[in-house]
């Protein structure tokens, strides 16, 4: 325990009417008012603001001092279960087969390839290289010309998400200029000499598409697409066939996609369906026989859990849309990956995943069969259309990834890579239930729980609950290395499938979102009582864990049911929702409205923020133990965010359990960027819990 008393934050009293409603923040300081800048260059943060921030991390450090053995051992065993000289499966495309690759010792990864059926390896990009003397580095996207002759990449130099686009020869030196201020995504065109990439703004938005000739300055590349509705995204692909550069704008619930032939990159972008709102859409060009269409995958024509239509190249219009796949209520299409003879679907039902695969011409069909009662499985797209060969991923919360190549014509598959857990991992040592929790209003909300075979069951265990539940975003039941650590210790580890999310159909997510936000935190507390009144769990005994949307999630929980939980952590925390969907310039409040509700125009959604925005609903009231998490450059949950809120619960909570805020000083959203720095980042947050449960020995 620290003899340090903690930091308190000066309050400095900021007003705000809104709808006739006076709204007080005696934290607003926190925001530095050159925020934009500290993104880019983190040492122009207000030097008051960094000294409360560093305060903060002193005290965090010093609470956690005696669980620095711990923590030790901890990454110890987390970075044993990772095989450090681990790579990808390599794709093929054409005369070669790319994958990544990391070294033993290496932080970051590499991009490699070698020829098709072997040969001498290519080193495309050392990532370990590339951060030398960095104190953060990450790739976000990277991919070899249709020609294999060059290779780009993405890289953020200090994790706010802002990305600088190289070109390199294969092999050779780089080609012309880097492409500064990018968002990280872009696409070759088939003469790859042409680069399309999306540019941010000076509020941190992805607000055009520009296409760059490589050797020309890249100051004099040419405006393709600029949107000018500042609650829409842009992002930019490239369709499975290589036929089309892909433009989508987007916000949570409305797309518009533009398409530009690969083959004359001069072109102007075509629409396929104008922007209607709430409806949603994304396409794939597919050939079979002589013929080329598209096929959309969309929530149009009442279709709430989507559907699949095909529309002809030459007018792709909703007009023009029909039925391949009809909508079924319930069963949920999340994805489609497209092939010259084939077309398969990741899909949803009743919380479960599957894959359907169909053929193009016949149209008929069949689902890959699996065993275990909950797990998770991801369609991993590769280069080649022109193949019968589907690659995916399984693995559930016992066992490890497996990745497949699933032959479509023949229905049989191979196991190209199973994770290796070099300390050792025994399914047969855990135990993991499916379970279903009834909410107040008679909802039923998916459990998953992971458990030692040997942890009793009886109420007396610790129970770590985690939840996200928004944005659709379903949480699978996958396999993860690190939770073992604390499951091995005696942790029942469960997940919360609640509203928000689309664990049980897209009707899941609309549950859980504008005005019904607050089923989301119902559906967890409910979780947490079925838990508890079941004998697994015991008030007092649950910590609550979530990150971002999650970390909101965790705050608010905090406010309404505070006696329930032994500890709560929020990872880089979305707790002032009021606060930042209030303010318009922030990079992601416009695309967000449609989540969340506009509360600048609208009352009634002002209200409905306010009732459980988690910095807004801070009482006088004790509190569990609490950690919180920030980055400095984070430009989707702002450091200024879990300062505000911490300060404020220091304030006003009435017990003295410990209140801790530990902000990354060199990083953002993600956390640190190399996979064992990463590592030590969990090993605080396990440490915090074992030592607030009295598990350190």
């Amino acid at each position: 325990m620290s003899n340090h008393k903690p930091p308190k934050a000066r309050r400095h009293r900021k007003q705000q009417t809104r709808h006739g409603i006076t709204r007080v923040d005696h934290y607003a300081w926190l925001k530095d008012a050159h925020w934009q800048a500290v993104m880019q260059a983190p040492e122009k943060l207000d030097g008051d603001i960094r000294e409360y921030l560093e305060a903060e991390n002193a005290y965090t450090e010093d609470w956690l001092a005696d669980t620095e053995t711990l923590r030790g051992s901890l990454f110890a065993e987390m970075r044993a279960r990772i095989k450090e000289d681990d790579a990808s499966v390599p794709a093929a495309d054409g005369d070669f087969e790319y994958y990544v690759d990391y070294v033993s010792g290496g932080q970051h990864p590499r991009y490699c390839r070698s020829a098709t059926g072997g040969g001498q390896v290519e080193i495309l990009l050392d990532g370990d290289s590339q951060a030398e003397g960095e104190a953060y580095f990450n790739i976000s996207g990277a991919g070899h010309s249709p020609d294999h002759r060059l290779f780009a990449y993405a890289a953020d130099r200090n994790g706010s998400e802002r990305y600088a686009i190289s070109v390199d020869e294969i092999g050779g030196p780089q080609i012309g200029a880097t492409i500064e201020g990018a968002r990280g995504d872009f696409a070759w065109a088939n003469d790859s000499g042409t680069l399309f990439y999306t540019e941010l703004d000076e509020n941190h938005r992805p607000w055009c598409v520009k296409r760059h000739r490589l050797g020309d300055d890249p100051a004099n590349a040419q405006m393709v697409y600029e949107e000018k509705d500042a609650g829409f995204f842009v992002s930019i692909g490239k369709t499975q066939s290589s036929r089309f550069i892909e433009i989508t704008a987007h916000d949570h619930t409305t797309t518009e996609v533009h398409l530009i032939d690969a083959d004359a990159p001069d072109t102007p972008p075509r629409v396929v369906e104008p922007r209607h709102r709430d409806r949603e859409y994304s396409v794939a060009h597919v050939r079979f026989g002589d013929g080329e269409k598209l096929y959309i995958l969309t929530n149009a024509d009442g279709a709430e859990d989507f559907k699949i239509v095909e529309a002809p190249l030459e007018a792709p219009g909703h007009a023009n849309w029909s039925d391949v796949i009809a909508h079924q209520a319930g069963l949920l299409i999340r994805s489609m990956a497209e092939f010259s003879g084939n077309l398969a679907r990741l899909e949803r039902i009743d919380g479960l995943p599957r894959i359907i695969v169909r053929d193009l011409a016949s149209g008929a069909e069949h689902a890959i069969e699996f065993d275990e009662e909950a797990y998770e499985l991801g369609l991993l797209p590769g280069y080649e259309f022109a193949t019968s060969s589907l690659r995916f991923t399984y693995s559930s919360m016992t066992t490890p990834r497996r990745t497949f190549d699933y032959d479509m014509a023949t229905r049989s598959r191979v196991l190209r890579k199973e994770q290796e857990v070099p300390s050792g991992h025994d399914a047969a040592d855990y135990i993991t239930k499916r379970l279903f929790a009834k909410a107040a209003d008679g909802a039923m909300v998916p459990i998953s729980l992971l458990a030692r075979a040997d942890t009793p069951m009886d109420g007396t265990s610790p129970l770590l609950l985690y939840g996200y539940g928004s944005y659709g975003m379903s949480m699978p039941a996958s396999f993860s290395t690190n939770r073992l650590s604390l499951v091995g210790r005696g942790f029942i580890y469960a997940i919360a499938h609640i509203r928000g999310g689309t664990e049980r159909g897209y009707g899941w997510y609309l549950d859980g979102k504008l005005d019904k936000k607050p089923n989301t935190f119902n559906d967890f507390i409910a979780a947490a009582e079925y838990l508890i009144a079941s004998g697994m769990a015991s008030a007092g005994r649950i910590a609550i864990h979530g990150g971002s949307a999650g970390g909101m999630l965790v705050g608010a929980a905090a406010n309404m049911q505070p006696d329930l939980w032994g500890a709560a952590v929020g990872e880089v925390p979305f707790v002032d929702v009021l606060g930042t969907m209030c303010d318009k310039d922030l990079p992601l409040t416009p695309p967000e409205w449609p989540e969340w509700g506009n509360p600048i125009e609208d009352a009634a959604a002002y209200a409905t923020i306010a009732s459980y925005s988690p910095y807004d609903n801070v009482a006088k009231q004790d509190y569990p133990p609490i950690l919180a998490t920030a980055g400095l450059t984070d430009p989707r949950v702002t450091y200024w965010e879990p300062a505000k809120w911490v300060a404020k619960l220091r304030h006003l909570k009435t017990d003295d359990n410990p209140l801790l805020l530990r902000t990354n000083m060199e990083a953002g959203h993600g956390g640190a960027s190399g996979r064992f720095d990463y590592l030590k980042e969990v090993a605080i947050v396990y440490g915090f819990l074992l030592k607030v449960f009295g598990m350190t020995d």
